[in-house]
């Protein structure tokens, strides 16, 4: 009898199940939802495996404490990344691989956001457009980090990531970047450290961003990239889309700059609460009342205070779909030397010239999921949660009912979700 080392028990909130859950609202008004919608193929997969997550229609097992007897039954995750309960395990692993990759530096904390007026041709274009917030961030940053004019005058290396919704759920398309504080020389002879509390002018960053991004979107547009569905289709006419981006290029963009994190552990407790971020937590979900769904949002005008929100269900149900990416679509990049094809050996370069011991790599097999969410989080998800003495073991297997059985809405009915 082995200990269990199932991800499905590893993929929720370690406080505790909340009282309700965005499945919750899924499933009591999704299915009206989608008669009532023509949804892409990947928002109603993504609604279809939230509505199953953790409950028998997945299959799952039973497991026992070693010390008091105590059973419970563990059901399977979706594992689909706009799931809220599945990212624990996979935060875990990925913040287990940025450890070894920090370096003795300062981290910078930048935004770029995506003027609202683009909204529109961004819903219709995700996949194009995402990439070329990505790509336009890049080379903005690198610009300034090769010209010795902007106090550096080599690479730079960051994390970027993509989060497209506010407080509110509403569409909000940003690129969050942790920017080590100093490039390495293009040479690879020195390191080039940037000021204590100062990386780029913001303003002159913000216009570069805004006029390299315009730039990407019109080739895009001449190269026949973008669809202009419904009300976008007079956009396919040159006056008409050069009208729609001559007043963005004349307003100021919004990029935000942060001080450097106070050591390499801040560093990592904020990508932790940005990386493998949903639109909503279940722990923000306040109540569900006849069609009417109540969550707190941070109000950034007025103070950070926090405040209730309430919504229809349907637009509840819409505000969060709106946030699916494409399929395949990756919204966590690396760049420069964190890049993926030179990260080792320019990592490594870096270490030296910062005087940084040799990264060890470990000898033993990598850490199984238990072991690792418990050195990273504290938590020992093994532990039995009554006695708190013993340990869960996996005493029997349950495998998914067949497909005939009537449909994942008897499957919820006969087989209850886990706890």
């Amino acid at each position: 009898m082995s200990t269990l080392l199932n991800p499905a028990a590893l993929a929720g909130d370690n406080a505790g199940r909340p009282a309700l859950e965005v499945a919750d609202i899924f499933r009591a008004f999704g299915a009206a939802y989608r008669r009532a919608h023509v949804l892409p193929r990947p928002q109603r997969k993504t609604m279809h495996a939230i509505e199953r997550c953790r409950t028998a229609a997945l299959g799952g097992h039973v497991e026992q404490c070693t010390a008091c007897a105590y059973q419970r039954p563990v059901y399977n995750s979706c594992r689909d990344r706009h799931c809220p309960k599945c990212q624990a395990l996979a935060k875990a692993r990925w913040l287990a691989d940025r450890q070894a990759e920090l370096l003795p530096v300062g981290y910078f904390h930048n935004v770029f956001t995506l003027p609202h007026e683009l909204n529109p041709l961004l819903a219709a274009n995700q996949a194009t457009l995402y990439s070329l917030l990505f790509r336009g961030v890049a080379q903005t940053l690198q610009a300034f980090a090769a010209d010795p004019q902007q106090g550096l005058g080599g690479q730079l290396g960051f994390t970027a990531v993509l989060h497209t919704w506010d407080q509110k759920l509403l569409y909000h398309v940003h690129l969050h970047c942790v920017i080590a504080g100093g490039a390495l020389a293009c040479d690879g002879s020195r390191w080039l450290a940037a000021a204590p509390n100062y990386l780029f002018s913001v303003h002159a960053l913000s216009r570069a961003f805004r006029d390299r991004y315009l730039h990407l979107v019109r080739r895009a547009w001449a190269n026949g990239q973008l669809l202009l569905p419904g009300r976008l289709a007079p956009l396919a006419a040159t006056p008409a889309f050069e009208n729609f981006l001559r007043p963005l290029a004349q307003k100021d963009w919004v990029v935000y700059s942060q001080p450097p994190f106070a050591g390499p552990e801040k560093v990592l407790d904020y990508l932790s609460r940005y990386t493998h971020r949903v639109a909503i937590s279940n722990h923000r979900l306040r109540s569900l009342d006849d069609d009417q769904v109540t969550f707190d949002y941070r109000d950034r005008r007025d103070g950070n205070r926090i405040k209730q929100l309430t919504l229809p269900a349907q637009e509840f149900i819409r505000r969060f779909l709106q946030h699916v990416v494409p399929p395949g679509f990756c919204r966590i990049r690396h760049f420069g030397f964190l890049g993926n094809r030179v990260k080792e050996e320019r990592l490594q370069c870096c270490r030296v010239l910062l005087g940084q011991p040799p990264r060890e790599v470990p000898a033993v097999a990598p850490l199984n999921p238990i072991e690792l969410l418990r050195r990273l989080t504290g938590v020992d998800v093994s532990q039995c949660p009554r006695c708190h003495v013993g340990t869960m073991l996996l005493v029997q297997r349950l495998p998914p009912p067949p497909a005939s059985a009537g449909g994942a809405q008897q499957q919820r009915a006969a087989y209850p979700d886990s706890s």
